[in-house]
């Protein structure tokens, strides 16, 4: 795939890992995220089912001042919420091997507005934002910004 998202340097962490007790607080943490996206963000996100990577996309929908109901993309790889900033949600999950990711058409995507990857780990996009979300058990979310947007 020749997607744009490979290239440039990668972007610094600057933001401390954060635990949330609730899917509020999960969500409040994605929704300070998507008060920053800009058309051209890429951010990738990983952890294991249940992680709660959608209700963290739920917040940063929101603070895109997107009013869509978001749910889980995964039979249908890919869905797009308009707001301040268009957001496109696209899940990983069901892709096998590289070549099925040209079919989405996330350079498209990314020149639309600002795209959110779950399991972003089946990826290569070295400038992306990387955030890794890991259940704690209970209500509890450990949400660990890898890499930071550039700007």
């Amino acid at each position: 795939m020749g997607c744009r998202c490979s290239s440039s340097s990668p972007a610094t962490t600057i933001l401390p890992d954060v635990v949330t007790s609730s899917a509020a607080e999960t969500e409040a943490i994605g929704e300070g995220l998507g008060k920053r996206l800009r058309a051209g963000d890429l951010v990738l996100l990983t952890g294991e089912l249940g992680a709660g990577k959608t209700t963290f996309v739920r917040g940063v929908a929101r603070g895109t001042a997107s009013v869509s109901p978001v749910a889980s993309p995964t039979f249908q790889l890919v869905r797009v919420y308009p707001g301040r900033v268009q957001l496109a949600h696209v899940d990983l999950y069901r892709i096998e091997t590289p070549s099925e990711l040209g079919d989405l058409g996330l350079d498209e995507l990314l020149d639309q507005g600002a795209v959110v990857v779950e399991w972003g780990d089946r990826l290569e996009a070295a400038a992306a934002a990387l955030i890794e979300l890991e259940h704690l058990g209970g209500e509890r979310r450990l949400i660990r910004t890898k890499r930071d947007l550039s700007h």
